[in-house]
């Protein structure tokens, strides 16, 4: 892996988690987390869009929401197993 594409793949998951951590408010894990479940969230997403059969196109920004709705999902249901 090219340290480009390590370099936009931390940004990305940056630029998801935290905008995870704003939408789904009182299931953050702080800056750093939500930065690592931004990152994660993207391959959820992923999965998850492409199971549902939902493109949402390609390049940066696709990529964020693809993140983002990704870290969303991650988010609340480590919020639901954290507050149980």
């Amino acid at each position: 892996m090219a340290m480009e594409s390590l370099l936009t793949i931390l940004l990305i998951g940056a630029i998801a988690g935290w905008l995870a951590g704003l939408i789904v408010k009182g299931y953050g894990f702080g800056l750093l987390g939500n930065i690592i479940i931004g990152i994660i969230g993207a391959f959820v997403g992923t999965w998850l869009l492409g199971r549902l059969g939902v493109s949402l196109g390609g390049g940066i920004a696709g990529a964020i929401i693809n993140a983002v709705i990704g870290a969303v999902v991650l988010l609340f249901l480590l919020g639901l197993i954290r507050r149980r």
